[in-house]
């Protein structure tokens, strides 16, 4: 589809000369009216009594020269556009309440995307044919000129009929695409037929020949009435206020009621208060995010983590919604052999990725101390012990020398344990040191306590003997103490049963952890096997759905202080999850007695349990006697009254845990690739540039890339041509500043003055091309201005048709920016010179000739041609791009006749071939 444009300029340049010989009594005037200065460039002289060779040479050299100006400005657009997308994807954070859970923070853009669209956006593709139309006016004396009015809607009429009959042939077989926003295209469309029958009024109908002051405010002031009623039909403000709640649309413009907007709002986390525009459809891409990374990981399931996200981030940016600005950019730099923008920008954030991972690498071979492992929990009786200090990494032949010493916590130095005190030496082959900790063991009942061990004052030992105290090399330390520093020595008392609780009454894991180890700790002694029974019960997350249903018990040994009950976890992969469930530890059994005062303090136990269930039903039964009797028998028994109470505390009992909630999570593997991508989806991170450096790296490189967005390939030959061809401009323009500086602004002020020098220069070019092949200026800005103007424009939409899954981009914003064009290019331009002249004392005349003529043909073929894409959006074609190949190539065919006539009559009229208005 590259060769359309050139092909049909082939056409028209036979066309075009045909018209000009048939005309040639009528042109004779105007033959050497375009033979004069410019205001950039001097005529070629001699231009006077020339052969028809020598005009053929000069206008052959000057077509060529035009076209490599046109390369110039599609670069120079590029950039510009570039600072209008990272302007426009500014960002502004919101908090949306949720019942139930916590507040959430969403980034949503600033600029609506219809105002975008019709302002910047507009500005940025049309940005040439408004300015040649300004700097006409001012290079004539603010005198009226026909290359830029006629450039004007030349172009309208390329883009409308053209374009669309290009998008219409791409789609895929089988594929169709529909208007999102119609109501949006309808009042563009609307806007854009009367911009032009409002442009042939003030020619023509209220002032003819002249154009006053008021006529071209009001041609300006219709630009701010367009982009307003199009923002109210895109936020539906009439549906909303003043139309019954039934008939509400939804965000996908479908007729919904109130009841199922309300359903639709349910099952979105953010509430019905704090609806906005902007947080559903942030909600909506975040889902189509999820289940894209579900569908690659199910066509590939042994995929890499690294590689599912970087699939995964180009699938979305690639499927996701895009600017026009984005597809101007992208179009312009695969002419050029730029290469595919969204490949490029996550191989450049993958290469990122891969530099702080060498980076991380190089900072682990820093030497490294540490407690291996920093908790510990021994017995009372254990007599000693080894805390173990580890070393990891670091260069070879190094000595470390670190000092450790004892802190007191519950447990006191001395009648606790041994305090100590010393360094440690790491020689080059050691990995690991012992430090030995002697417990101190009495017959006293003591609840568990603890002490510390820290270390301290790490030092280097060089192969010249020298100690140092820090050593640094290049700038990074060779060794360091890394967490942990301290150790945790917990001192169990070995002479009853136990307390059995969780650690925490409350657990959180991630959905993706596949399995939940949740630890029972057994403290305040540990002595005979227990066995502690357990059980889930269900909350918010249900069993087998969302965890391991489970039941049954665990063993405590002798001696054994910690065990562990294993539950899996289902993975849904939500981003957000919240959902909870519970572990209950049923009453302790204590099911093996070790010594005999064990098995007369259960024998104690069981019938003081049987007595107090007893007195709860009759208090009476346990009374004074009764009590005496119990202390009777405990003294028949052996014990004493310290005894008595020893027998009490030493049977198992459960702790304070006894019941633990687990919690589920999302994954934060998973919301992080999600998060990213969404921040990856803000196409400013592809399009803008930080540096010069980067901007003059990107100017001397060239990639490949295919227009369909399908895999990136080697440069082709076409890719090294263009590349060495636009060398110069790119280097030229790499000169603008980056779009960060001062948030594009700078990007946008400068960019936008490029392109008026350079449309200045093509201004006058294409008016002395018109001298060499003796074309009228009208004629010449219809067919090769607008065509230059609006190729990078064609390229764009035909991505963004294949691309994209509506047709808004492709050829929904066509009538904004033709509307906009008007509005911009002649409301400014004629408002200045109709200003200027009246100041003057005299009047601006703008002879209505040709210029009408155009414009009245350009109405009446632009209803028919947007009569016909919304009766294409009719069941037996399906929406204005794609459908059955017969209606493609029907529509197709008729708007490529539509521009050839268009053309062809207006260049009949120019020559008085055929009479005008």
């Amino acid at each position: 589809m590259r060769s359309v444009p050139w092909l049909a300029t082939v056409l028209l340049s036979f066309i075009l000369y045909q018209t000009a010989e048939a005309g040639s009594n009528c042109s004779a005037a105007d033959a050497t009216k375009n033979c004069i200065d410019g205001m950039m460039i001097p005529i070629w002289r001699p231009y006077i009594d020339l052969s028809m060779s020598d005009r053929l040479i000069r206008g052959v050299i000057y077509f060529f020269i035009i076209a490599y100006c046109f390369l110039g400005v599609s670069i120079v657009a590029d950039r510009f556009m570039s600072s209008i997308e990272v302007i426009t994807s500014m960002e502004r954070t919101i908090m949306v309440k949720r019942p139930g859970l916590q507040p959430m923070e969403v980034h949503v853009r600033i600029w609506n995307d219809t105002v975008s669209n019709l302002t910047l956006m507009a500005l940025g593709s049309s940005a040439p044919e408004i300015l040649l139309s300004i700097i006409e006016v001012c290079a004539k004396g603010f005198e009226a000129g026909d290359l830029g009015p006629n450039t004007i809607v030349g172009s309208a009429a390329f883009n409308l009929f053209m374009i669309t009959a290009i998008c219409v042939m791409v789609i895929p077989k089988g594929e169709v695409r529909r208007q999102k926003h119609l109501d949006v295209f309808f009042v563009t469309a609307t806007w854009s037929i009367f911009a032009y029958i409002w442009l042939y009024m003030i020619l023509a109908f209220f002032s003819p020949g002249e154009i006053e002051i008021w006529e071209g405010l009001v041609t300006f002031a219709c630009f701010p009435l367009t982009v307003f009623t199009a923002w109210i039909a895109d936020i539906k403000i009439i549906q909303h206020r003043f139309l019954p709640r039934k008939y509400r649309r939804g965000s996908h413009a479908m007729v919904a009621t109130e009841g199922e907007e309300m359903k639709m709002l349910e099952a979105s986390p953010v509430t019905k208060d704090n609806v906005d525009p902007a947080v559903k459809a942030f909600e909506e891409h975040r889902q189509e995010f999820i289940e894209l990374m579900r569908e690659i990981r199910k066509k590939n399931p042994h995929i890499t983590p690294l590689e599912l996200q970087k699939q995964a981030e180009y699938e979305m940016i690639s499927r996701g919604p895009k600017s026009r600005a984005f597809y101007r950019v992208q179009a312009t730099r695969r002419l050029v052999g730029g290469g595919d923008i969204v490949k490029k920008r996550i191989d450049k954030e993958h290469n990122k990725a891969v530099d702080a991972a060498q980076e991380k690498h190089l900072r682990d071979n820093t030497c490294k101390i540490f407690f291996d492992p920093a908790h510990y929990t021994v017995l009372e009786n254990v007599g000693t012990f080894d805390v173990v200090v580890g070393r990891d990494g670091g260069p070879e032949g190094l000595t470390v020398m670190v000092d450790y010493y004892t802190e007191d916590g519950t447990a006191n130095a001395g009648s606790d344990y041994v305090p100590v005190k010393g360094t440690l030496t790491f020689y080059p082959e050691d990995r690991h040191q012992r430090i030995t900790i002697e417990i101190v063991d009495d017959d006293v009942f003591e609840e568990d306590e603890h002490f510390y061990l820290h270390l301290k004052n790490l030092r280097v030992r060089t192969k010249d003997g020298l100690i140092l105290d820090p050593s640094r090399i290049g700038g990074l330390p060779v060794a360091q103490l890394e967490m942990p520093a301290t150790s945790t020595i917990m001192i169990l008392d070995d002479d009853h049963a136990g307390v059995f609780s969780f650690e925490h009454d409350h657990f959180q894991v991630i959905e993706s952890c596949g399995h939940l180890q949740l630890r029972v700790q057994r403290h305040s002694g540990c002595r005979g096997k227990v066995v502690i029974p357990f059980r889930t019960i269900d909350g918010s997350a249900r069993g087998e759905k969302d965890f391991e249903s489970k039941e049954g018990e665990i063993v405590f040994e002798d001696n054994q202080t910690e065990c562990f009950i294993e539950l899996g976890i289902v993975d849904t992969e939500q981003y957000e999850r919240t959902d909870n469930f519970f572990i209950e530890l049923g009453a302790p059994i204590w099911a093996k007695k070790m010594s005999d005062l064990s098995k007369v303090q259960q024998r104690f136990q069981r019938r003081m349990e049987k007595k107090k269930r007893a007195a709860s039903s009759d208090p009476s039964i346990l009374g004074d006697d009764e009590t005496s009797e119990c202390a009777e028998e405990a003294a028949t028994m052996g014990l004493t009254e310290d005894q008595l109470q020893i027998a009490e505390l030493g049977k198992p009992r459960l702790g304070d845990h006894q019941r633990c909630q687990i919690t589920i999570k999302e994954s934060k593997e998973f919301q992080g690739i999600v998060d990213r991508m969404i921040k990856n989806a803000n196409t400013k991170l592809m399009l803008g540039t930080s540096t010069w450096r980067e901007q003059f790296m990107e100017a001397l490189s060239v990639e490949g890339g295919d227009d369909d967005g399908d895999d990136e390939g080697p440069p082709s030959c076409f890719d090294y041509f263009m590349h060495f061809l636009t060398v110069p401009w790119k280097l030229m323009f790499a000169t603008i500043p980056p779009t960060d500086y001062w948030g594009g602004w700078a990007c946008f002020v400068v960019s936008i003055l490029m392109i008026g020098v350079l449309t200045a220069l093509i201004g006058d070019l294409a008016s002395q091309f018109g001298c060499w092949v003796g074309l009228k200026d009208a004629v010449t800005a219809i067919s090769f201005v607008a065509l230059g103007t609006s190729v990078p424009d064609t390229f764009a939409s035909k991505v963004a048709a294949v691309q994209d899954k509506y047709a808004d981009n492709s050829i929904g914003n066509v009538t904004g920016s033709n509307g906009v064009n008007v509005f911009l290019g002649i409301g400014v331009a004629w408002s200045m010179a109709a200003i200027y002249h009246a100041i003057k004392g005299s009047t601006f005349n703008v002879d209505p000739g040709n210029l009408g003529f155009s414009v009245a043909l350009f109405c009446c073929e632009a209803l028919v041609c947007i009569f016909i894409i919304v009766l294409r959006r009719n069941k037996y074609v399906g929406g204005e791009l794609g459908g059955p190949f017969p209606f493609r190539v029907l529509t197709s065919g008729f708007f490529c006749f539509l521009w050839l006539f268009y053309l062809l009559m207006s260049a009949l009229e120019a020559y008085c071939v055929i009479s005008g208005f």
